[in-house]
């Protein structure tokens, strides 16, 4: 297939939560996506209709992780029709297999992992007085998020079935867990600073020093909840409560 009509997929696929359905989801944003790849049937009625048919059913992925299930998609499709056959559940039954899982692992990275880091880093820029701090975390959240969208269609319509493989590579699940302990840590840093702000000209060396080591033990503190298995909700609260402390305390 050629490289323009795959990117017009891939561009496709960015929209593919507009015309979310509470009957089928996604249903009509993946077909939406295949619409240049429909166009290669040369109106032929029976593999349009059959071809609709297989890919209007329920679908509901998180829209990141879309990009690699639809290129697997649209490999198998494509060898559907260099074969020239009409009757393929391969593609149904991947795209089945695949929604579920891939939603939990886009779910628990970007929701719950990288989408509160980037937030985090804007706010701790905010603070310092940086008027890129949107844009930066703008930039920060979004390019992680296109680059797995991207690299996945393609790699999924590079290896087919085998796109999973790539899904594997990433490790998403396992560098949530680590995002989680740099947002905590980030957090400490945002509450230490918070707290100091107001006062800091006036404090003394010493007592800037032992501001600082505060610092080292808030992020030392979440570390060692974190290995003790503590919810990092829990820590987070914690954290917000200590900050409402320190600015209240004159």
């Amino acid at each position: 297939m050629k490289s323009s009509r795959l990117v017009s997929i891939f561009l496709r696929s960015l929209l593919i939560q507009a015309s979310f359905n509470f009957w089928r989801m996604q249903n009509l944003g993946f077909v939406y996506a295949l619409i240049p790849f429909i166009r290669l049937l040369n109106r032929d009625r029976g593999r349009t209709q059959e071809l609709l048919v297989r890919h209007l059913q329920l679908f509901n992925s998180h829209p990141y992780m879309t990009g690699p299930i639809l290129g697997s998609v649209v490999h198998i499709e494509e060898e559907n029709l260099k074969k020239q056959s009409i009757q393929n559940e391969d593609a149904g039954t991947l795209k089945n297999a695949l929604c579920g899982p891939y939603a939990a692992i886009g779910d628990s990275f970007f929701w719950g992992a990288y989408r509160p880091l980037s937030a985090l880093a804007g706010v701790l820029l905010a603070v310092h007085e940086s008027v890129a701090a949107p844009l930066i975390a703008f930039c920060m959240y979004n390019s992680v998020a296109l680059w797995v969208r991207w690299k996945g269609f393609t790699e999924g319509y590079r290896l087919g079935k085998m796109g999973i493989d790539f899904v594997r590579r990433l490790d998403l699940l396992g560098k949530a867990r680590k995002i989680r302990w740099i947002s905590l840590s980030f957090l400490a840093l945002l509450a230490a600073f918070i707290a100091s702000k107001d006062v800091a000209v006036s404090l003394v060396p010493l007592v800037r020093i032992g501001m600082k080591i505060g610092v080292l033990f808030c992020i030392l503190l979440c570390f060692w909840a974190v290995k003790k298995g503590v919810s990092p909700a829990h820590i987070l609260y914690g954290m917000v409560v200590i900050v409402f402390l320190l600015c209240t305390v004159k």
